[in-house]
C-alpha cells in the first residue's frame, strides 16, 4: 500500500511517499527503476525493502533513498506519517482493477485533505502493457488527475514504459523548486499498452 522515498538534491533531503493498493505494482515500478529488472512473480514486501539510486541532471545530482513498505490493508494507519508535511506523492493504481482505481481515489482524497496544501502529486496508472484487459480508461485516470490538479502518467514495469521518465520528472521538478530545502512527494500510477506522454494540470 505505502512506499516512501527520501530525494537528497544537492545537500538536502526531499521526502516523497508512493500509496495504492497491495498489487498495483508500486514495488515492480522501484525494482524497474532501481534495478532495472521486472519479476512476473512478485512477493509481497513484509515489513520494508530499502533501495537507493543516483539521478545526474543539470540542475543537480539526486540521490533517491528508497523505503519500499508493505501493501496490506493493516498498514493504512502508518500512512500519514510520510505524507504529512511531504513535498511530493505519488498515487498508483492498476488499470485491470477499476477496484484499484477507486482505492487510488480515496489516498487522493486523504491526502488533499491532511498534507500540506504546497504537496506535488502524480497518479501513476500502471501495467500499461495489459491493454486487452483495460478496465479502466486512460480519460478517467487523466480527467480524473485534472480535476484534482495532479500529474498523470501510465507506465509499466514490465515493459519499462515511461518509469525512469516518472523518476526523472519528479528530480527535475523537485531539483528546480526545492534546491536546498526538505521536501515530499506523492505518485499513484495507471496503465496504458500504448505509450503516452505526460498530462499536468498547468
Amino acid at each position: 500500500m505505502l512506499n516512501m522515498i527520501k530525494i537528497m538534491i544537492r545537500s538536502s533531503m526531499i521526502s516523497q511517499v508512493l500509496l495504492g493498493d497491495m498489487g498495483a505494482g508500486k514495488t515492480s515500478l522501484v525494482l524497474r527503476f532501481v534495478k532495472g529488472e521486472f519479476s512476473e512473480y512478485q512477493d509481497s514486501t513484509i515489513g520494508a525493502a530499502f533501495f537507493t539510486q543516483v539521478l545526474s541532471l543539470n540542475e543537480a545530482t539526486v540521490k533517491f533513498d528508497i523505503w519500499d513498505t508493505a501493501g496490506q490493508e493493516r498498514y493504512h494507519s502508518l500512512a500519514p506519517m510520510y505524507y504529512r508535511g511531504a513535498a511530493a506523492a505519488i498515487v498508483v493504481y492498476d488499470i485491470t482493477s477499476m477496484d484499484s482505481f477507486v482505492r487510488a481515489k480515496k489516498w487522493v482524497r486523504e491526502v488533499l485533505r491532511q498534507a500540506n496544501s504546497s504537496l506535488t502529486m502524480f497518479l501513476v496508472a500502471n501495467k500499461a502493457d495489459l491493454e486487452a484487459e483495460r478496465k479502466v480508461r486512460y480519460e478517467e485516470g487523466e480527467e480524473y488527475a485534472k480535476e484534482n490538479g495532479l500529474s498523470f502518467l501510465e507506465t509499466s514495469a514490465k515493459t519499462a514504459q515511461n518509469v525512469n521518465e516518472l523518476f526523472y520528472e519528479i528530480a527535475k521538478r523537485l531539483a528546480k523548486a526545492n534546491p536546498s530545502r526538505q521536501s515530499g512527494m506523492k505518485l499513484h500510477n495507471r496503465a496504458g499498452e500504448t505509450r503516452r506522454g505526460f498530462f499536468c494540470c498547468t
